[in-house]
């Protein structure tokens, strides 16, 4: 029998609404906090029958069922942060503050009064009840339109958001980031974060058509979570009360609570029959695939190296890399390749290493860019290119694609990003290959990307074999 071996984990608390679609509520920030690695308690203070497309219905819990969920809560738990949500009515709102009062940790309070979809979440009555709790939290989290009801201006721009932000911050809240999916600016989504003494922004490309279900339940929690976690470091908190914590700290946790939620709604969950729902563990999720996809890397080196196609006729100078990316991967320590490359040697191609995660820089970054046009790409390799090589991808007739390096502009972010996205955009299909034509120092290349590792081990053969062949 083996010996119990417990894991000493950060907690925090949600006191929230549940929605029976699990996009939002007291669901959506479980497993916020499950993907930051925090325990999460839970107080349910209304019952939604809520979907993709709207809410049907809700039924708001007696405020002493709310307050003995709390009591029983913060009664056997090391509670490290608390984050409050939906509380739809007076006697809810007014009973969670007595509570949530007595709880010697920060607070986050999401002020939620209308859901994504346009129902409505709080009674009208409620929203000045408000200002009790607000003057307690260490962050409140309203958008463009929750901000203009608790400043009473209009919010359409950022810098209505600041002067909103600055307005809450001045009832008593310690910080108060006012969120902008609602603003007017169709390229980005601008947050606007006022702390005791500064405005800071934190701005994000916005993702067009994407699902935005609970994605202020999902950034309040993780503001949250990183608090929990925070809250045993004595180096970093204001220990005047439990609730007070550095600017520093609350200007992290936003930062990173940001950017988590740039991804979570990029690669949304596509469920149900309206837009769907963000991905509330997108980042342990990409974690959890990075296992399987360096065995897929590994299966096509050892493919390469076990081939019967002459694919040693294929490495170039620099060698070949194999990469693969999760579904979610947007950067090169996200992907997986060969430490080193593979050479041709004696005992015919080798990889001069083993697969591990950010192995690769130039065939990673191709493979990220591909991605911006075509996410379906999880794969690719770069392959030696001459007169013989485009005479063999014109014989297997694949779409292909080329970039020349002498019409990279001075501002370009770099080679493989610029020559990526030009050779994806203007392509009729979308290309099997992309050829670099190089330049002086810079040996030309051929670079293939497919979804799956089999189509690529199949490509590496086929290609190989029409080149043998015109060689003959």
């Amino acid at each position: 029998m083996r010996k119990a071996a417990p894991v000493s984990r950060p907690v925090a608390l949600t006191v929230a609404g549940s929605d029976a679609g699990g996009g939002a509520g007291v669901q959506a920030d479980l497993q916020t906090f499950a993907g930051h690695d925090v325990h999460g308690t839970s107080v349910v203070t209304a019952v939604t029958a809520q979907h993709t497309r709207g809410v049907e219905s809700t039924h708001v819990l007696p405020p002493g069922e709310v307050a003995a969920q709390i009591d029983a809560v913060a009664d056997d738990f090391a509670v490290g942060a608390v984050k409050t949500g939906m509380l739809a009515t007076v006697d809810v709102v007014e009973t969670v503050h007595d509570h949530v009062r007595q709880v010697d940790a920060p607070l986050v309070v999401d002020p939620v009064m209308v859901a994504t979809s346009g129902d409505r979440l709080l009674d009208r009555d409620a929203e000045r009840a408000y200002d009790d709790l607000l003057a307690d939290a260490t962050v409140a989290t309203p958008n463009a339109d929750e901000a203009a009801v608790l400043a009473d201006v209009d919010v359409e721009s950022v810098s209505d958001a600041r002067d909103a932000a600055l307005a809450i911050r001045d009832r008593g809240v310690d910080h108060v980031l006012v969120t902008g999916g609602h603003l007017e600016d169709d390229d980005a989504v601008t947050d606007v974060l006022a702390t005791e003494d500064s405005v800071r922004t934190f701005t994000h490309d916005r993702i067009r058509d994407a699902a935005t279900h609970g994605s202020g339940c999902t950034l309040s929690a993780a503001i949250a979570a990183t608090l929990a976690r925070e809250a045993g470091n004595d180096d970093r908190r204001n220990d005047a009360t439990g609730r007070s914590v550095a600017s520093d700290v609350v200007v992290d946790a936003v930062a990173d609570a940001t950017t988590v939620l740039e991804r979570a709604v990029r690669y949304h969950h596509d469920v149900g029959q309206g837009p769907g729902a963000v991905q509330h563990l997108v980042d342990a999720r990409t974690d959890a695939a990075l296992p399987a996809v360096a065995r897929d890397v590994e299966r096509v080196v050892a493919h390469v190296e076990t081939a019967t196609a002459p694919v040693d006729a294929l490495i170039p100078e620099v060698g070949t890399n194999v990469v693969g990316a999760p579904a979610h991967a947007e950067t090169v320590a996200e992907t997986v390749a060969v430490d080193g490359r593979l050479a041709t040697t004696y005992a015919g191609v080798r990889a001069t290493g083993g697969v591990r995660p950010g192995a690769s820089s130039h065939v990673a970054r191709f493979l990220l860019a591909a991605r911006e046009h075509h996410p379906e790409l999880r794969y690719a390799a770069n392959c030696r290119y001459d007169d013989a090589v485009a005479d063999a991808l014109d014989a297997l007739e694949w779409p292909v694609a080329a970039y020349d390096r002498a019409d990279e502009p001075d501002d370009a972010p770099g080679t493989m990003d610029w020559g990526t996205d030009r050779a994806y955009r203007h392509a009729d299909l979308r290309p099997v290959a992309v050829v670099d034509r190089g330049a002086h120092g810079k040996e030309p290349m051929t670079k293939l990307a497919t979804e799956t590792a089999d189509e690529l081990a199949n490509r590496l053969d086929a290609l190989a074999t029409e080149l043998a062949n015109g060689d003959q």
